[in-house]
């Protein structure tokens, strides 16, 4: 319902009549947003205290790349990483690199863990040995780096592909290169549907979480046990915790569970929705499977990017 410029409705004074007006097209810009939208997981971390746009640091890893045409040995040498993220309850990572020549990723070579260490020195020297250097120049140097977890799969932490084509392999050259975002499927997190409704009447939102499909595998055996963490935010600060039960051994769970949370319309601005699908884990902390940002500005179906272990969705009323 619109009124003429300059005119309040009755009863209201003018600040009164531009705050309903603001919850209710904040309210508009959600239902359009995120009901019944499917989303796709990404990386995060359960410690996150609020969401954005944040671009990930993942550290960087120093190596050298040479070739000895007389013996026909192309020669890798990791030798350093810095500066890389903790992936442990303890806040720090047990790093170690594996080397690939793609395309050919049945052969790979690995260095030693490096125990509690976000920059870690290896200074390990790998032979490929008998290779022509007409086969050489096809190939990639792919560097992974990950953390070792001994009761769960290790989590990927960081990647560096380098064209070998693309390098004079004459001489040995030492590089420093920025990790990014594994892209080896390690990172597919999986999709969740859900759903959002705000009573304005009730001053309500209720949060459906209605089924998630292709949950990334954390456990040994190849499956998960999610579930999933609903918290509801306000400037940042966690007000209220609800969650979903635990689906056993499952990556395609479910749930069918509704929370209810109460909202005022004139805080639904600064209201946030945050969303964890989590792994429980009886003998270790829980896993985050992954985690998602969607502001109300958004529309249609949206996608959780992939990330480290975790998993995390973040749904902002803001305009």
């Amino acid at each position: 319902r619109s009124n003429k410029p300059g005119s309040s409705p009755k009863g209201q004074t003018p600040d009164e009549g531009n705050r309903r007006t603001d919850a209710n097209s904040s309210v508009s810009d959600l239902a359009n947003s995120v009901t019944s939208d499917l989303v796709m997981l990404s990386p995060g971390s359960e410690e996150e205290e609020h969401e954005g746009p944040v671009c990930e640091k993942l550290g960087r890893i120093q190596f050298s790349v040479g070739y000895s045409f007389q013996d026909s040995t192309l020669t890798v040498k990791i030798l350093k990483g810095q500066d890389l993220p903790a992936k442990d309850f303890s806040g720090t990572s047990d790093p170690f690199v594996k080397l690939y020549l793609l395309p050919d990723k049945k052969h790979k070579l690995e260095t030693k863990v490096k125990r509690k260490n976000l920059n870690p020195h290896w200074n390990e020297t790998f032979l490929f040995e008998g290779f022509p250097f007409e086969k050489v120049v096809q190939r990639t140097l792919y560097l992974q780096v990950l953390d070792y977890d001994r009761f769960s799969r290790n989590d990927p932490i960081g990647e560096v592909s380098i064209p070998l084509n693309k390098m004079d392999l004459a001489h040995m050259q030492t590089l420093w290169k920025e990790l990014k975002p594994c892209s080896d499927g390690s990172g597919s997190r999986g999709d969740l549907l859900l759903s959002l409704c705000y009573n304005p009447t009730a001053n309500t939102i209720t949060v459906s979480i209605v089924k998630a499909r292709n949950l990334k595998a954390m456990d040994i055996g190849g499956t998960s046990d999610p579930y999933v963490k609903v918290w509801l935010m306000n400037k940042d600060k966690r007000v209220e915790k609800k969650k979903t039960v635990v689906m056993k051994r499952c990556l395609n769970p479910v749930f069918n569970e509704s929370f209810p949370f109460d909202v005022p319309a004139h805080v639904l601005r600064e209201t946030t929705i945050v969303i964890t699908v989590m792994d429980k884990d009886r003998l270790s902390r829980n896993d985050v499977i992954g985690k998602r940002l969607s502001t109300a500005k958004k529309t249609g179906r949206e996608s959780l990017a992939a990330g480290p272990r975790n998993r995390v969705t973040s749904i902002n009323f803001n305009r």
